[in-house]
């Protein structure tokens, strides 16, 4: 894992080119911020054209995989039966597929299989088109809150987390870690800023500051902020505190849908 940052002028277009402010966050992505954080980065790494600056964290990220892998086969292992009693719910709802396997964007850009059990209708994808003009929240983020497509069984697995459990898999497989920003999908990478390619510096993870303070009541560019924050704080404290305060986060559900 590194920590990256990328440059950017106030001027910049989306998509590799960069953008420095966002709305509702003055200051947010200067040119003068952006050349402080460089000056403390070791290496230059270039990928897919972005210029990354990258802080090695070479023991912390070592000790942060082995957590990784051993708590997510330990949790497979013991909890084996949970995932079997989501699976014959999802089935017996709507006799759909049990699993929502779908491509999202990780480290410098790699894309990967993403897993979730399945919240939706199976044609889902189809009907985004169709319901674009319902998006509740801005910037390359797409949520509604009440969305038409979500099953019965889905509303309550996405009200709890469960949905999210597949990804245990995911981070068996190194795609993504228990912390840091979430993994987003091709089309909105799309069209991200070079300020928002930063979100792609660290391995993605299943929780962050992100869905510890709202989640989808927080739009894009707030999410943007909350990971540059992470991206400067990341380390074992950091990571330990995150995952507390997921548990609360998760029992309330508060912007979960």
């Amino acid at each position: 894992m590194a920590t990256v940052t990328v440059t950017a002028t106030a001027t910049d277009s989306p998509r590799g080119i960069g953008s420095a402010v966002f709305d509702g966050y003055a200051g947010s992505g200067t040119l003068e911020k952006e050349i402080t954080e460089k000056k403390s980065m070791r290496k230059e790494v270039i990928k897919n054209g972005v210029i990354y600056y990258v802080d090695e964290k070479k023991f912390y990220s070592i000790v942060k995989r082995v957590f990784d892998v051993t708590v997510s086969v330990l949790f497979v292992i013991l909890f084996w039966w949970l995932f079997v009693g989501i699976a014959v719910a999802i089935k017996i709802d709507d006799r759909g597929p049990v699993f929502y396997v779908h491509n999202r964007v990780g480290l410098f850009g790699r894309e990967f299989k993403f897993y979730k059990f399945r919240s939706m209708r199976p044609d889902a994808d189809k009907m985004l088109d169709s319901i674009q003009h319902l998006n509740e929240t801005s910037g390359e983020l797409f949520k509604i809150k009440d969305d038409p497509r979500v099953t019965r069984v889905g509303r309550f697995l996405r009200k709890t987390s469960l949905d999210e459990l597949p990804q245990f898999f995911n981070i068996i497989k190194g795609d993504i870690s228990f912390v840091g920003p979430r993994s987003p999908l091709p089309r909105e990478v799309a069209n991200y800023t070079d300020y928002s390619m930063q979100r792609l510096s660290v391995i993605g993870g299943l929780t962050c500051y992100w869905q510890v303070s709202g989640r989808s009541q927080i739009d894009f560019s707030g999410m943007v902020e909350l990971d540059y924050k992470y991206i400067r704080e990341r380390g074992f404290l950091t990571d330990i505190k995150i995952l507390f305060l997921t548990i609360p986060a998760v029992i309330k559900g508060d912007g979960a849908y």
